[in-house]
C-alpha cells in the first residue's frame, strides 16, 4: 500500500494540494477532500459512468482511476461546466428536456455529452446512443436524454450568434 504523500491536482481551473496515497481513486478525493459532489459513486468498476470526469477532454471513469494518473492533467466535474445561475449549455439543455428521474446517471450522462459535443458539434441520434451507452440509467429517460444532447447541440451552435450580437449591441452602445 502507498503512504499517503501531497498530490497537486488540477480540478475546474483551479489547483489543489492533497494529501493522499497515489493508488487512491480519483473519484474519493474528489468527492471526499475537494467536496465535489457531481461524480457519484455507483458500481466502483468503471462500468456504469456516474462518477464519469473530463480528464484533458476525454470521459474518464474516476472510480478506477488513481490519483497518480491524473497528476498534471486536466480535470473537469460536472461543478466545472457551469453554474445554478449559468448553466454550460449542455446542462440547460438536459434541464429543458427534463432528462431526470432520480438524477443519479445525469453526471456521467452531462459529462460524456460534453465530450461528445467537443468532438462532433452535430452528431446524429446514433452517435448520441452509441457514445452514452457505457453509462447506465435505470428510470428509462433515455429518450429524454436523446432529446437534451441534441438540445445542447443547438444551444452550442447558437452561442457564437448570441456572443456576436451581444458584442454588436456593445459595439453599438460605444458609437
Amino acid at each position: 500500500m502507498n503512504r499517503p504523500a501531497p498530490l497537486t491536482l488540477k480540478v475546474n481551473g483551479a489547483t489543489h494540494l492533497v494529501s493522499a496515497a497515489a493508488d487512491t481513486p480519483l473519484l474519493y478525493l474528489l468527492r471526499n477532500d475537494l467536496a465535489l459532489n457531481g461524480p457519484k459513486f455507483g458500481c466502483g468498476l468503471g462500468e456504469c459512468g456516474a462518477c464519469t470526469v473530463l480528464l484533458d477532454g476525454v470521459p474518464t471513469r474516476s472510480c478506477v482511476t488513481t490519483a497518480k494518473v491524473a497528476l498534471g492533467r486536466e480535470i473537469t466535474t460536472l461543478e466545472g461546466l457551469g453554474t445554478r445561475a449559468a448553466p454550460h449549455p449542455v446542462q440547460q439543455a438536459f434541464i429543458e428536456e427534463q432528462a431526470a428521474q432520480c438524477g443519479y446517471c445525469l453526471n456521467g450522462m452531462i459529462m460524456t455529452a460534453k465530450a461528445l459535443l467537443d468532438r462532433d458539434p452535430h452528431p446524429g441520434v446514433e452517435t448520441i446512443r452509441r457514445e452514452l451507452s457505457r453509462n447506465l440509467c435505470r428510470c428509462g429517460t433515455h429518450v429524454e436524454i436523446v432529446r437534451a444532447v441534441q438540445r445542447a447541440a443547438e444551444l452550442l451552435a447558437a452561442q457564437p450568434a448570441a456572443t456576436a450580437a451581444q458584442q454588436g449591441t456593445h459595439e453599438g452602445a460605444r458609437a
